[in-house]
């Protein structure tokens, strides 16, 4: 079917109590593994990409493998920006056919913040794109977003930056981190109840990967409606290939240890699904 938008999705998702796995994808074959992992468990997906995997190719080679895939399945497939970084970088998701939009402000005071977002929204709102923003911030590092230390979201601070930016959906702070986690993180959980009731639009979780399941489903009970997952597919990709290389050092055919990644991959991908409580919900 043709790419939809999160708006539904994510809509769904607040109002039943589960959250929508949404995967970092990095070329074909991951691309391939998550969307065969949604039409297996039947489960509404959300594909992503980060500023570094477009500068890598491009916004449009990665919709039109996103598009030619999801177009031969039954399931609601969404394609969203990651942690966009400019308004340039948002139009040019736009032109190349995404339908959901992150743009990342979280790094500004919050006057900045607000202001970074609601342009992007206001870019949006003619071909109803909906508008991830951030608040608080999320530590650690992946790709190209940074960040020393984490900072909690305030509640007050979560409702003005809702009504004055128009976003549809808020990344929050709470204690995560991208990328591998050093030590055990101490999540806020008590934070995700407070924002779930202050705040509208669906709350999503950034920096999930390395959390226990436990962690991830409690957050989730909490009002969490979308769940980030890259560093941990990153994982399972390439420790696919790597140990298909050492157990065939004599292979020189990319499909051979692609479709090895790619196996690991949609394994992953459906025990995601399942954390999320998202399966049978397409």
């Amino acid at each position: 079917m043709p790419l939809t938008t999160t708006s539904s999705m994510l809509a769904a998702a607040q109002k039943n109590g589960y959250a929508v796995a949404a995967f970092n994808c990095e070329n074909m074959e991951m691309i391939q593994a998550i969307i065969a992992a949604g039409e297996e468990m039947n489960a509404p997906l959300i594909l992503q990409t980060t500023l570094s995997t477009i500068r890598y190719a491009s916004a449009e080679l990665f919709a039109a493998n996103v598009l030619t895939v999801a177009k031969k399945t039954k399931i609601p497939v969404a394609l969203h920006l990651d942690h966009g970084n400019s308004h340039e970088l948002v139009q040019d998701a736009l032109q190349a056919g995404y339908t959901s939009i992150m743009i990342d402000g979280s790094h500004f005071p919050l006057e900045e913040n607000i202001a970074f977002t609601k342009k992007a929204v206001e870019l949006c709102i003619k071909s109803k794109i909906p508008v991830e923003g951030e608040l608080g911030r999320v530590g650690g590092k992946e790709d190209d977003t940074e960040s020393v230390d984490s900072g909690y979201t305030d509640p007050d601070e979560a409702v003005r930056f809702v009504k004055e930016t128009g976003v549809s959906s808020l990344a929050v702070g709470v204690g995560t981190v991208h990328g591998i986690y050093t030590k055990k993180p101490v999540l806020n959980h008590e934070l995700i109840s407070i924002l779930r009731n202050k705040v509208s639009v669906p709350l999503v979780l950034h920096g999930s990967s390395g959390l226990e399941d436990a962690v991830v489903q409690d957050c989730i009970a909490r009002g969490i409606c979308k769940v980030n997952i890259a560093t941990d597919l990153r994982i399972a990709y390439t420790q696919a290939v790597r140990e298909f290389l050492r157990e065939n050092p004599d292979c020189i055919d990319p499909k051979k240890f692609g479709a090895a990644g790619r196996e690991a991959v949609k394994k992953f991908t459906m025990n995601c699904i399942m954390v999320c409580g998202c399966q049978g919900r397409a």
